[in-house]
C-alpha cells in the first residue's frame, strides 16, 4: 500500500524523500530525513520510530546500509517492515521482511532507494530508481519525476490517496514538507504543490536566517 524513494543530490548535498499510499497521511508516518545527515523510509505495517532511528544511527557514523542491518537485528517485528535509507556518502541500502503484503520490490542506486509494497508490478521500484537517474532539475523535481514513473509503471495494485514530499538542508528544519493527505490524484497534486512552493523555498530560509535580507512576502497589507 505503499511506495517512495528517498535520495540525496550529489551537487547540493540535500536529503530528500517522497511516498505515497492507499492510506491517509502517510508522510506522516514514514518520511524522515535530517540535513548532513541521510534521508530514511519506514512503511509496511508502519513503525514511524524506525526512521529516526536509522538517521540517528547514520548520524553516529553507520552507512545506510551499516544502519539497516543493526535495525533488521534489533527492532521487534522487523518482518513486518519495509525500510530504505540514504547516507551522506550516498550510499543506499533497502529492506523487505518477509511478512511484507502483497507484491513487494526495492531498488538501489547511487544516492538513491526505493521500496514498495503491495504493488500491482515488482518493476515499479527499479523502474523509479531510473527515473531518478536521468531526470533533472532541482531535488524536488527528480523525487516527484520518479514517483511519476513509478505509477505509470502500475504503482499500487488499487489507487493511491495521498502523497508527501521531505525536503532538508544546511539548517534544522525540512525546507520543505508538502503533504496531500486525502485526494484521488495524490501524486498530481503533490506536483503542482512543489512547482508553486519552489520558487519560495529559499526566500523562507532567508526569512528564518535574516529576516532584513529577505524578499517581500506578498501578502496583503505587507506595507502597512
Amino acid at each position: 500500500m505503499t511506495f517512495s524513494i528517498v535520495a540525496r543530490c550529489a551537487d547540493t548535498g540535500m536529503f530528500g524523500i517522497a511516498v505515497c499510499s492507499s492510506s491517509p497521511a502517510v508522510a506522516a508516518r514514514c518520511a524522515f530525513a535530517r540535513a548532513g545527515v541521510g534521508a530514511a523510509a519506514t512503511q509496511n505495517i508502519t513503525d514511524p520510530s524506525l526512521g529516526p532511528q536509522c538517521l540517528d544511527l547514520m548520524e553516529l557514523g553507520a552507512s545506510a546500509a551499516q544502519a539497516i542491518s543493526i535495525l533488521k537485528d534489533a527492532a521487534p517485528h522487523v518482518e513486518y517492515r519495509q525500510l530504505a535509507a540514504v547516507d551522506a556518502a550516498g550510499g543506499s541500502a533497502a529492506f523487505s521482511g518477509e511478512h511484507v503484503l502483497g507484491i513487494h520490490a526495492e531498488a538501489t542506486v547511487d544516492n538513491a532507494a526505493c521500496a514498495g509494497n503491495l504493488l500491482a508490478e515488482d518493476a515499479v521500484p527499479a523502474t523509479m530508481a531510473k527515473a531518478f537517474e536521468v531526470a533533472g532539475g532541482e531535488l524536488g523535481d527528480r523525487l516527484l519525476a520518479a514517483m511519476k514513473a513509478g505509477l505509470t509503471a502500475g504503482g499500487e495494485a488499487g489507487p493511491v490517496h495521498s502523497a508527501g514530499l521531505l525536503l532538508v538542508d544546511r539548517v534544522s528544519w525540512p525546507v520543505a514538507d508538502l503533504r496531500v493527505d486525502w485526494d484521488d490524484d495524490p501524486i498530481g497534486r503533490l506536483d503542482a504543490l512543489w512547482l508553486l512552493y519552489r520558487p519560495q523555498l529559499e526566500a523562507y530560509v532567508t526569512r528564518a536566517l535574516d529576516p532584513a535580507a529577505a524578499p517581500g512576502y506578498g501578502v496583503a497589507g505587507e506595507d502597512g
